[in-house]
């Protein structure tokens, strides 16, 4: 055996932090934003159940068990519940954003946690206690190199969020000391997620967070059954960081400092559009002006002052941004978010079909809009938008967003987060009966044991 090492890994001080948090004890603050993240999840679950790439999730990871699948009457087992819930969370991209990251949490976390909760019939505050330790570690670990995972062509919801579900499922699980480390050990083996999916808008996007959730699920459980992780999965020579982010100078500090005194979760951001978060504020601007009633035959040029930490993603390369080849690619592309905009006067789920955006009207608009980089801009830790139109008479028109609406400066409220839920269960063919349910079982499932039935339909 080797010997045991003087230092503690950075896996070994999150464990020791974890195990000594106490649900009962944990801010109304939290306790709201976990509530309002199964809110939204169980909504963009039934929002998207009826969509082919849920079908193909089913088909292709079909093990039979007791967990729910939300919106479908059929069970599956555990880690196929988490994986098939994870996507359709993500589907639409209608999911929260953690801003710093930006990382998208719910989709992994809560799948993974309610999989586990449903299949050990853990209590209210088990289920809290893992799910928001599974997020807090995701938000978190996006700070520690922030933007160089996906500089490095990987999705950060994806690898960090195997990490995230593993934690949470070891903390829902009070795993020990040990077996919660070899947990996140395993889990670091099983991350992945490439983001090649932005050149034509295939699916694998969606395929992220399921896989992720599913991940930390069996990574957890595999822990608890005696495999073994390596202790510095995280921080090592050949561990996490430089896998994904290709390097080894990250700052654990904003992992590690305060953990479970201090919740940045708190400050999670939930959309109000369907699309590519840092789109929204630049939507934003483009409903504004849709409100001067402009025709678009009078507009020259539109041009955007943004990130450049984004480009790559939502921007570049432009042509094919301003023409994005399916409804999913244009979920990731600002050209086509501002120009429907301007057009519909607002953004929902029906902008983001195939016939959507092979419209000739949004398409001669969205040839007109471009970029050019703002040195200054704040980006990831405040998203803003800016629109710069041009008219044919030569006038220009300006809209600046100076934040994000829906995350810390401009919270959406409880109302507008019900009203959300609302329409994502009717846009998934549910009635109003299971909608009242469903909320039902949202807002008690911290109080009581684990019981998902209400979503089986």
């Amino acid at each position: 055996m080797p010997p045991t090492p003087v230092t503690p890994a950075v896996a070994e001080r999150l464990a020791a932090a974890i195990a000594g948090i106490d649900a009962g004890r944990l801010s109304p603050g939290l306790r709201a934003m976990a509530e309002t993240l199964v809110i939204d999840v169980i909504g963009l679950c039934v929002a998207a159940r009826h969509a082919d790439y849920i079908a193909s999730a089913r088909a292709g990871y079909d093990d039979a068990g007791t967990a729910t699948v939300i919106g479908h009457e059929r069970p599956a087992s555990p880690a196929a519940a988490a994986f098939i819930n994870g996507i359709a969370a993500h589907g639409e991209d209608f999911d929260d954003t953690f801003e710093g990251g930006p990382v998208h949490a719910g989709a992994v976390i809560v799948p993974a946690i309610l999989a586990i909760a449903e299949q050990e019939r853990l209590g209210g505050a088990e289920t809290l206690r893992g799910l928001a330790v599974g997020v807090e570690v995701m938000c978190r670990m996006s700070l520690v190199k922030p933007k160089a995972i996906h500089k490095a062509g990987f999705h950060p919801t994806a690898v960090l969020g195997a990490i995230g579900a593993a934690a949470g499922v070891g903390a829902a699980l009070r795993l020990p000391p040990v077996q919660f480390v070899n947990a996140l050990g395993i889990a670091g083996s099983m991350a992945s997620g490439i983001i090649e999916y932005l050149t034509d808008g295939a699916s694998t996007k969606r395929l992220h967070p399921g896989w992720a959730a599913q991940s930390g699920l069996r990574a957890a459980l595999l822990a608890r059954a005696g495999f073994d992780g390596p202790r510095t999965v995280l921080e090592g020579p050949h561990g996490l960081l430089h896998g994904f982010a290709n390097s080894l100078d990250g700052d654990w500090s904003r992992l590690l400092d305060g953990f479970g005194a201090t919740w940045i979760c708190e400050t999670l951001a939930f959309k109000p559009y369907p699309c590519g978060t840092m789109a929204h504020p630049y939507i934003d601007c483009a409903r504004r002006f849709a409100k001067r009633a402009v025709p678009a035959a009078d507009i020259a040029s539109i041009v955007c002052e943004t990130a450049e930490g984004f480009v790559h993603r939502l921007w570049e390369p432009l042509a094919a941004k301003q023409a994005p080849p399916n409804g999913y690619a244009g979920k990731f592309s600002i050209p086509y978010c501002v120009a429907a905009a301007i057009l519909q006067g607002d953004v929902g789920l029906d902008t983001f079909t195939d016939a959507a955006v092979a419209d000739p009207g949004v398409r001669a608009l969205a040839a007109k809009v471009s970029y050019v980089i703002d040195p200054d801009s704040a980006y990831p830790h405040n998203y803003t938008g800016h629109i710069r139109v041009t008219l044919s008479d030569g006038r220009i028109i300006e809209e600046r967003q100076p934040h994000l609406r829906g995350g810390a400066r401009e919270p959406l409220s409880k109302a507008d987060i019900e009203a959300k839920f609302t329409l994502n269960t009717r846009y998934g063919g549910w009635s109003d009966g299971a909608t009242r349910s469903a909320l039902a079982v949202a807002r008690g499932l911290f109080t009581q044991t684990i019981d998902l039935a209400a979503l089986r339909q």
